[in-house]
């Protein structure tokens, strides 16, 4: 698969993010249980998340990314793994041949992106082997869009009920959980307040060393509930 779809991202994001390891850390948590066989993971974008989840422990990984710049610095950082364990195309799922099925199909911070969301995650259930997970992370509730969101070409923001409402029928659902409960009132700072296009690396530091943290704490407590992110598994039976 070697299609090249003109794709930019508009984004300048990515790189401030990587500074946000606790954070990371966090959602990563829940996914490592489904990350040891075959993976697929969309927008790959830079490769931040693809070297947190270490690909050289899955027996496949492949990253399709549509930006072909993003492209270029992912297979420079797929380098550091061992050959064939990884694989990084340009393009979509809609280009990816039918006959490519994976235990796991990742969508972190990318189903937001993508206008025709419900027909996505079609083409990606198509694309689970039987008793594969679909995982998606996703910035939670649309009253927090902010112009953030527009710049980096957010469509919308989720609820719980939102993406279920989404979700291909022939999946089952595993988990749903929004994370990072005291990170959301940041979030709603920066809706009424700041109204800023882009955090500066300062500010993404603070909520990664001192607000992530404490959140992971108390959205136990608040039986996941509440939060600025959202993540949704399902399994295909």
């Amino acid at each position: 698969m070697n299609a090249s779809i003109d794709f930019a991202y508009p984004g300048q994001e990515l790189a401030i993010f990587a500074h946000a390891k606790n954070w990371k850390a966090y959602w990563s948590s829940f996914l490592l249980p489904y990350l040891r066989q075959s993976v697929l993971e969309i927008g790959a974008g830079l490769g931040t998340n693809t070297v947190l989840l270490n690909p050289a422990q899955s027996q496949r990984w492949v990253c399709l990314e549509p930006d072909g710049h993003l492209l270029k610095e992912l297979q420079r950082i797929l380098q550091q793994f061992p050959s064939g364990c990884h694989e990084a195309f340009e393009g979509t799922l809609e280009q990816l041949p039918s006959a490519e099925l994976f235990d796991t199909i990742l969508y972190i911070d990318v189903l937001e992106h993508i206008e025709e969301d419900a027909a996505e995650l079609k083409r990606a259930a198509d694309h689970l082997k039987r008793g594969g997970r679909l995982v998606v992370l996703s910035p939670a509730h649309q009253w927090l869009f902010s112009k953030f969101d527009a710049s980096i070409g957010h469509y919308r923001r989720y609820t719980r009920t939102t993406l279920l409402a989404i979700a291909p029928p022939n999946l089952r659902l595993e988990r749903a959980s929004c994370l990072d409960a005291f990170g959301l009132f940041l979030s709603l700072a920066n809706r009424l307040l700041l109204r800023q296009d882009l955090p500066t690396v300062r500010q993404i530091q603070f909520w990664d060393r001192f607000v992530v943290p404490v959140s992971r704490l108390i959205d136990p407590v608040l039986f996941h509930r509440a939060g600025k992110s959202i993540l949704v598994i399902w399994q295909k039976p």
